[in-house]
């Protein structure tokens, strides 16, 4: 495996990160999942878009251009020579010293990493996933802010521990007011009558590049696409859920606290959607 690591591609076992880094001594730093098909980048530039966007809003300096950092990508895809496959691009601080002082670190490190993925089984996209409630909340945007995808995950691991441990694919995660937010690592859609329904973003949800995939679907399809503030009995009495992300893609939830939601199987429009987005990743 060929791992691009701050400026060159080496072997995994070359790719090795200072003990002194704060990405790994406060998860200071940010990161980007992002999916390839045939051997070609799914939406590379609205990735790198969002990176640079949250290395901004922490203040850290990219030694590397936008345009440099999408052709490392791409390298590093085409030197692993695989066809279709998971990216995990990662931007930390850098290195310093044990303070938590950000000026300490003269310069942010960055690598790149290619693997296959398979988040969930195949069945389960046909017979869609369990859902458990989450007693973590999503924390307010003046405590962690939910557009950053920082290195700090500890909130949906925290969830996602609950959700292991109670037999459950997921688990839905709302806000300080009780209303959804979105799940562990996933976007939350429901369809209630023919309409697409998913939380906006105020509501502490991460901006999904998936997620603005399934709004061009829903417009392309001539399916209602909007964003409604809900809570659990909007998920509950749904139609149909469907999560979405880079690495889920597009799958259905099924049921949520034992309770199921619709039929308790992928619903009519939940596969409209992820068909077409099998076929638009291709295109």
């Amino acid at each position: 495996m060929k791992i691009w690591f701050d400026g060159k591609l080496v072997d995994s076992a070359e790719a090795q990160v200072s003990v002194f880094d704060h990405g790994v001594l406060y998860g200071d730093g940010v990161f980007e999942g992002i999916r390839f098909y045939s051997g070609k980048v799914f939406r590379l530039q609205e990735h790198i878009v969002r990176l640079f966007d949250s290395m901004r809003y922490l203040m850290i300096d990219s030694p590397w251009t936008f345009e440099e950092v999408c052709a490392a990508t791409e390298e590093t895809v085409a030197a692993n020579g695989m066809e279709d496959g998971y990216i995990r691009l990662v931007v930390t601080r850098g290195t310093g010293d044990l303070g938590l002082n950000p000026r300490n670190c003269p310069k942010a490190s960055m690598f790149i990493i290619v693997q296959n993925i398979a988040l969930y089984p195949a069945e389960m996209y046909e017979k869609g996933l369990s859902m458990i409630t989450s007693s973590f909340r999503r924390p307010n945007p003046d405590i962690l802010c939910p557009q950053v995808k920082s290195l700090n995950y500890l909130n949906g691991i925290s969830a996602k521990i609950e959700a292991v441990q109670q037999g459950a694919g997921e688990a839905l995660m709302l806000n300080q007011h009780g209303n959804v937010a979105e799940c562990t690592g996933d976007n939350i859609f429901i369809v209630r009558n023919g309409v697409v329904m998913t939380p906006p973003l105020t509501e502490g949800a991460l901006g999904g590049i998936t997620r603005h995939a399934v709004f061009d679907i829903c417009t392309e399809l001539g399916i209602p696409c909007v964003e409604k503030v809900m809570n659990r009995f909007d998920v509950l009495s749904a139609d149909e859920c469907f999560l979405t992300g880079t690495a889920a893609e597009v799958i259905a939830a099924t049921s949520l606290d034992g309770r199921t939601i619709g039929t308790g199987q992928a619903g009519p429009i939940t596969n409209r959607i992820l068909a077409r987005f099998r076929t638009l990743v291709r295109e």
